[in-house]
């Protein structure tokens, strides 16, 4: 297990905080006039879903999460539930909520194989893509006169999420989104 000084306490990193692991989602590292500097990190636990916000000192050290990955299929989302089972053991179904999963999760298809992330062989979260290329299910047409640069139209992809893209993207397109701000990246496939 590694351990973290305080300015190594990055996002994307996973610390062991209030005996379960924390995603890091954001740090500051600063320092106040004659004293030492501070690490302000914003943490997100990955087992209770519960936000923390705590300052690490100089002489302060995390102990990084020692996580493990397992390749998993998403079988389909239901409500709140994603269900998947590991790859190639479609009989060892399993569900995570949706908190687990993440707002990313909306934009992955069914089928699709991912890295669950292991904490002592409990899965407490996915790795989703950055990017992922989608169809464009539903599309209005673009308004003649409504298509100067940078008006934007919703459209519905192919996994039912709804969000906005330029007017010039039509039904079959396939678009790329960048799963962590929910946007669209670029057309990849006109249709």
């Amino acid at each position: 297990m590694a351990v973290l000084s305080y300015n190594e306490i990055t996002p994307k990193k996973v610390i062991i905080y209030n005996d379960e692991p924390c995603i890091v989602l954001s740090y500051h590292v600063f320092r106040k006039q004659q004293r030492k500097p501070v690490n302000i990190t914003k943490l997100k636990g990955l087992k209770s879903g519960r936000a923390y916000e705590n300052t690490f000192h100089v002489n302060e050290t995390a102990d990084e999460a020692d996580l493990e990955t397992k390749k998993i299929t998403l079988i389909y989302r239901k409500g709140d539930e994603y269900w998947f089972h590991p790859v190639g053991k479609p009989s060892e179904r399993f569900s995570l909520t949706a908190d687990l999963v993440g707002e990313a999760g909306q934009f992955i298809k069914d089928r699709s194989d991912l890295d669950a992330l292991l904490f002592d062989d409990e899965v407490i979260g996915v790795k989703i893509p950055i990017k992922v290329e989608l169809k464009v299910k539903e599309a209005m047409e673009a308004v003649k006169g409504n298509t100067s640069s940078g008006a934007q139209k919703e459209v519905t992809l192919e996994t039912g999420t709804k969000i906005m893209v330029p007017m010039f993207i039509g039904e079959g397109d396939i678009v790329a989104i960048n799963t962590e701000t929910g946007l669209y990246a670029e057309r990849i496939e006109k249709a």
